[in-house]
């Protein structure tokens, strides 16, 4: 999977214009190392960066605590630490980028991550090297999935669904929502996963909120359960929604579900390559405007080593869908009127000749029931 990765940037990145990328998110180290260093998306002092220059030369700089670890993942590339409470990580990387012959180069790197007082020093101390944004390069790179990473999101997206599924049947009337979230955060890491992020779990008059985690609230018959998962694994996220009722559903449920799951499956039948993301989100809007319910602003959105990625399908923008994208398509009403949200979100592929349904576990034509 990481050959064919750096394969794609050596083969681009003069055409770019670029002498050398510096990766320093999160995502986008992992994206090149095909690892995540534990503790840089949580504390974002600890700088770490992968330089690929268009000859195809690799290094990496890291803190010196993590050192070893990064060493376990990586042979053959040169490895440089910084001391935490000792050196300035940007004088450091502006020595490892002099090291490999790139103080006069043309560098292209996250200027909307590094924060602008650590750009500014590495300016200063490599003065002769122009600094360029590389974002909207590695974001273009980063929505055609090689095979590798296919497989990956496959995988994941079978593990949310999996966890979902499972953790619902783990629970009934009385539970509680933190016994939803045990059950989901059991299943997941048995599944496979290294981590998760995003776990929703919202019930009753609590399924109308976005992005709302588990309560105490205790389950009564008649709940909706709106419960999300996004199962990680080597930097890359899988995020499955699925909808339940408690012993039977709620007047309007079942109505509403049968135009999400139409939605969802016509949403579908238009991905391909060449199709309209704008035209897919309008197709949702004319089937959901039957319930006279207030839509969401996008249907589905890109998804790999970030949860959100582009492209977003909705009104706001139109991209042309290509082969190897992969999507979350979440055909979602969170203001029924009837005092519940429901939402139903899936991860698929954009294949040559259509799409795939990566989160294929769950049979979503039903509401599913937990006794």
């Amino acid at each position: 999977m990481r050959k064919d990765i750096i394969n794609g940037f050596i083969s681009t990145m003069e055409a770019q214009g670029f002498d050398a990328i510096v990766a320093v998110s999160p995502e986008n180290f992992a994206y090149l190392s095909g690892f995540v260093v534990p503790s840089q998306p949580i504390m974002r002092w600890r700088h770490a960066a992968y330089i690929l220059t268009a000859k195809g030369a690799q290094a990496i700089l890291s803190v010196d605590m993590e050192e070893s670890t990064v060493a376990s993942h990586v042979s053959g590339i040169k490895l440089r630490s910084w001391g935490e409470f000792t050196d300035d990580p940007m004088v450091e990387l502006a020595k490892l980028l002099a090291d490999m012959g790139l103080s006069n180069a043309h560098i292209g790197t996250e200027l909307d991550y590094l924060p602008a007082r650590d750009f500014d020093r590495l300016c200063v101390s490599l003065p002769e090297a122009k600094f360029s944004g590389a974002h909207d390069y590695l974001a273009r790179r980063r929505q055609i999935k090689t095979p590798g990473e296919l497989g990956l999101m496959r995988q994941l997206a079978r593990m949310a669904d999996q966890a979902i599924n499972t953790a619902l049947t783990e629970v009934s009337t009385g539970s509680s929502e933190m016994d939803i979230a045990g059950a989901l955060t059991k299943t997941v890491y048995k599944c496979g996963a290294d981590n998760f992020k995003l776990m929703i779990v919202a019930t009753g008059e609590r399924s109308v909120f976005p992005n709302v985690g588990p309560s105490e609230r205790i389950l009564q018959a008649e709940d909706i359960c709106r419960v999300e998962i996004f199962a990680l694994k080597d930097g890359y996220h899988a995020g499955v929604c699925r909808t339940a009722y408690v012993q039977k559903p709620p007047p309007h449920a079942e109505r509403i579900w049968r135009n999400l799951d139409e939605c969802k499956h016509i949403i579908l039948d238009m991905i391909k390559p060449g199709a309209s993301s704008r035209e897919i989100y309008e197709a949702f809007i004319r089937h959901l405007s039957k319930l006279d319910l207030p839509p969401i602003k996008f249907i589905g959105h890109g998804i790999g080593l970030h949860l959100h990625e582009e492209p977003y399908l909705g009104m706001y923008s139109d991209v042309e869908l290509k082969a190897g994208m992969t999507l979350g398509i979440e055909p979602l009403v969170y203001n029924t009127g009837y005092g519940f949200g429901m939402q139903n979100k899936d991860i698929v592929a954009v294949t040559e000749d259509g799409v795939e349904l990566l989160s294929d576990i769950t049979d979503t034509e039903y509401l599913i029931k937990v006794k």
